[in-house]
């Protein structure tokens, strides 16, 4: 079965993209030893899920060759890009659904049987958490204070209760991120 995953690294006040989208604010992090739970999670993923304001949006790495594109260059793989708006020439292993029902379809064909959908940027998160459809959600908590942006999560239906699964131990320095995995209780 198909596992559907949020996955984002946020602010301490909550944002996981400062204003207009900047994710600069997150290069001296990522410089760091890498978080060890993140680095799990995505040898785990095998599809991407995004919305079109995060395929559009700031890579931090964006022009360096060795680290541009998800996990900072290190993941490869079918990504699936849900978007409103015609997308002109998708780059190369990226396909573009037109509704959530078909980018959810989509995601789970590329994942494969027992594969795990790694779901990218808070309104398509909203949009899965509200169908139902997220098994598990991983949030990193960079200690910085953005002041503005885009939100974890924003306008969903209601609470979504969460068991924690697991949680960086404490002497972990890496970049200072403090990341927590949990499971979406149904």
């Amino acid at each position: 079965m198909v596992t559907f995953l949020y996955s984002a690294t946020a602010s301490a006040d909550g944002y996981i993209a400062g204003p207009e989208g900047d994710m600069s604010w997150l290069l001296p992090c990522l410089e760091e030893q890498p978080d060890p739970m993140i680095a799990g999670a995505m040898t785990r993923i095998t599809a991407m899920l995004m919305g079109r304001r995060t395929f559009d949006g700031s890579d931090p790495h964006a022009g360096d060759p060795e680290k541009e594109g998800a996990f900072e260059g290190q993941w490869d793989g079918p990504q699936v890009v849900l978007s409103h708006r015609a997308l002109p020439d998708p780059p190369p292993g990226f396909s573009v659904e037109h509704s959530l029902e078909a980018a959810l379809a989509s995601a789970r064909m590329a994942a494969g049987a027992d594969g795990v959908v790694n779901i990218l940027g808070a309104d398509l998160a909203r949009q899965c958490l509200d169908a139902g459809v997220v098994d598990e959600v991983i949030i990193g908590v960079v200690p910085v204070l953005l002041g503005s942006g885009t939100p974890l999560l924003s306008g969903a239906a209601g609470p979504v209760r969460l068991e924690l699964l697991q949680e960086t131990p404490s002497d972990h320095s890496g970049g200072g991120i403090h990341a927590r995995h949990h499971r979406v209780l149904r």
